[in-house]
């Protein structure tokens, strides 16, 4: 691992049409199915993924990782290097191009962590889907950061707050005299934040609903 590598977290909406979500019959688990990454665009984070070098790593990590069934992912994901088994909550079964846009299969466990994404999928919660990964980034003239070709991918995880990892502008950052692209972004940013807070909440109510249902009864 070279010296100039960090942990590259980018965030996107994740949101599977109802036909794209498979309950499963006599037993078998719920697969969804989405965009996990895209290339050749700048994301959230203004981060650009050039698609030779997400190609490659989609096509290692496809072979070592998917075909291996071990690409495993977390619901909200820690600023780690590895994936922690006990926090498990869906694996990815597949992977191809849809143009610029890398879809996959993702398979829900029925693990204490899958259990909740599936009560959440269940009722209609938009979540996002984070890759984790190590890779070092080059600025260009308009500020941009594109990925470099050293990109090795850890995980695709599921996020219900974003901006818990950066992947929003904070608008109180934003003077008086700052590019009114910027500002415009910022604004845009604060409106989707807007949205993610009644989200927020029904995250919280439905793990409180599983709690009570482990634990047989609730306190009132």
């Amino acid at each position: 691992m070279t010296n100039n590598k960090q942990l590259i977290v980018d965030w996107r909406p994740f949101n599977p049409s109802k036909n794209m979500i498979t309950e499963g019959t006599g037993g078998e688990p719920m697969k969804v199915k989405g965009v996990l990454q895209r290339a050749e665009a700048k994301n959230q984070n203004g981060r650009v993924y050039p698609k030779n070098v997400l190609q490659e790593e989609a096509k290692r990590y496809k072979k070592d990782r998917v075909k291996e069934n071990r690409a495993l992912g977390e619901l909200d994901h820690p600023d780690s290097e590895v994936v922690n088994l006990q926090n498990a909550s869906h694996k990815i079964t597949s992977m191809q191009w849809n143009g610029n846009d890398l879809v996959g299969e993702v398979q829900v466990l029925t693990t204490p962590s899958g259990n909740i994404l599936q009560e959440l999928f269940r009722n209609n919660v938009n979540v996002g889907i984070s890759s984790r990964g190590l890779g070092s980034v080059k600025e260009s003239a308009d500020g941009t950061l594109i990925v470099g070709d050293d990109f090795e991918l850890i995980a695709f995880d599921f996020v219900s707050n974003p901006s818990t990892h950066g992947a929003f502008m904070e608008p109180e950052r934003i003077t008086e005299n700052s590019d009114p692209e910027l500002i415009k972004e910022a604004k845009q940013a604060q409106e989707r934040q807007n949205v993610w807070n009644p989200v927020e909440n029904r995250v919280s109510e439905i793990i409180s609903e599983m709690n009570c249902s482990f634990k047989g009864k609730c306190d009132i």
